[in-house]
């Protein structure tokens, strides 16, 4: 740690390499972020987030300073859970005290946001140099990386041989590593069987790539005897050429805390943002994910598992889709994360479900369906000839046939029983 926390008062928010705000620690140990005039008059000024987005479009100034946390977007970019405890104990910061972990954390967040003491020279992500010769290297350089979460990941630079190495202070690299589950068994597989099944069925996916562990350099010492398989994933906050593409997830853009992602939104607010930002295009694609995850029974799809990204710097679009696992064979007789037209449940979609979303998003609902019944068929098809799933044990294997074909089933019952309606309504017309 370069700083001392009991002189640090002030991180400086830098977003494409300018600063844009301050976050200020205050008396009462309160936090107090505010940004800088000079962002505030650009009228061409680079978004940070929808949630500082006006009903008018303008910019939302905050105002209210807020007790031991840190305010709800940057609290956002911390990792959660045991990977925040881990962290926070290499950095000797407490977890709970976020102003001090996202000091030590900010050099490599999501995005195109670095967040650095006002003392510091500030560097944007790309500016940081990758160190690939690591023969040399102390496991404990790879600690600076965030990359919100709970799974431990690191974020790594793909060699040109294939391989897989962390650069020096986890900063810098254009793909993510995602080591497996002490809690459950082949869950990288898992991901990369879903990842792949998804592309197959032509959801927009980043690259994936299943690597023995023993082939990664740099983890720290501490990560213990690990062994099998790791997930590395294509960082798509990261352009061709390693450049910051920013980024937020949903639980930033609705202001909620991250042990809220599982609350106060539902999967119809999520497509209403999107049809509001992006149009059809995200709302649609958006929509089947949705279907496409109900199908594989991922129960885990929250807040923080959809994204936006900003390649132009100013205008929102859906981001690729992350975090594909077939839940359901862990933890059977699971529900959604988040309500879907009213439903929680795994075991079906139905017309009824699909029209209850559509109107709680002011959607039109005739182009929903339709996406219903072509997602299932395509997932049905491309998951009997998928090479990849032959990576998971027969346990688990057939458990996410069963639940493909089941959900499978429902959709065809319930399109026969609506066309049956439409037809005996037809009838009755004069």
């Amino acid at each position: 740690m370069n700083f001392d926390p009991k002189t640090l008062n002030a991180l400086g928010v830098h977003l494409y390499g300018r600063r844009i705000g301050v976050i200020n620690r205050i008396a009462g140990d309160r936090h107090l972020f505010s940004f800088e005039q000079d962002y505030i008059d650009d009228t061409s000024r680079p978004t940070l987030s929808l949630s500082f987005k006006g009903q008018a479009g303008g910019l939302v100034l905050p105002t209210r300073a807020i007790t031991a946390r840190l305010p709800v977007f940057f609290s956002n970019l911390l990792p959660e859970g045991h990977l925040r405890e881990y962290l926070a104990a290499r950095a000797q910061v407490k977890p709970q005290r976020e102003f001090f972990l996202l000091a030590v954390l900010g050099a490599d967040l999501p995005g195109a946001l670095m967040v650095a003491p006002m003392d510091h020279a500030a560097q944007t992500a790309d500016e940081h140099p990758v160190d690939r010769d690591h023969d040399d290297r102390s496991p404990e350089t790879a600690l600076r990386f965030s990359l919100a979460g709970v799974q431990l990941k690191f974020s790594a630079v793909m060699e040109a041989s294939g391989g897989l190495t962390i650069p020096a202070g986890g900063m810098g690299g254009s793909w993510i590593v995602k080591l497996p589950s002490a809690r459950f068994p082949s869950v990288p597989e898992n991901e990369y069987t879903m990842m792949a099944l998804a592309r197959a069925v032509g959801l927009v996916v980043p690259r994936t790539k299943l690597i023995d562990i023993r082939e990664i350099c740099g983890l720290p010492a501490d990560t213990g005897t690990m062994e099998g398989k790791a997930l590395a994933v294509q960082r798509f906050d990261r352009g061709a050429e390693g450049e910051a593409v920013h980024m937020e997830d949903f639980a930033q853009v609705f202001g909620l805390y991250p042990e809220d992602k599982y609350q106060h939104r539902s999967y119809a607010n999520i497509a209403a943002v999107l049809w509001a930002e992006t149009g059809e295009a995200g709302t649609y694609e958006f929509f089947r994910r949705l279907v496409f995850s109900v199908l594989i029974g991922n129960a885990d799809m929250h807040l923080k598992n959809w994204s936006l990204l900003y390649p132009d710097q100013r205008t929102p679009a859906l981001s690729p889709a992350y975090d594909f696992v077939a839940t359901l064979p862990y933890i059977p007789n699971d529900s959604l994360a988040l309500s879907f037209g009213g439903s929680r449940s795994l075991s079906e979609i139905s017309t009824d479900q699909v029209r209850r979303f559509a109107d709680t998003a002011h959607l039109p609902v005739s182009p929903l369906w339709p996406i219903v019944t072509d997602i299932a068929d395509r997932t049905v098809a491309e998951w009997r000839r998928l090479p990849e799933k032959e990576l998971l044990s027969a346990k688990v294997r057939k458990a996410i046939g069963d639940q493909i074909l089941t959900v499978a089933k429902s959709v065809g019952q319930a399109a026969g029983r609506s066309s049956g309606r439409a037809a005996t309504q037809g009838k009755k017309r004069p």
